[in-house]
């Protein structure tokens, strides 16, 4: 069962550093799209940096008020997961021609 945490005050350099700044949910600077591939009309796959990290992150989109914008559906895979699946594409592919 989950604990709920327990809150904590902020001491005086948050205070003082807070101003009128909202808190945002990804840091633009910090995380930036280098390819993008589009499987199909709500699909896409991309390569992405997260701090210092690589993600290649295959996504599900959705158009709200003319702007497409990523979904929950999706997966970000490191680049240690992502040269997993690559190993094992020969034999996915084989169990896919299996079942067809």
């Amino acid at each position: 069962m989950w604990k709920k945490g327990s809150k904590r005050k902020a001491d005086e350099t948050e205070l003082s550093d807070a101003g009128d700044a909202k808190p945002t949910k990804n840091d633009k600077a910090e995380s930036g799209i280098q390819l993008v591939f589009e499987l199909s009309k709500n699909r896409k796959v991309s390569v992405k940096t997260l701090g210092n990290k690589i993600l290649v992150d295959i996504r599900e989109f959705y158009t709200k008020d003319g702007n497409t914008l990523p979904g929950k559906k999706g997966i970000s895979l490191t680049l240690d997961q992502w040269n997993i699946l690559k190993e094992h594409m020969s034999e996915i592919d084989y169990a896919i021609k299996e079942e067809s």
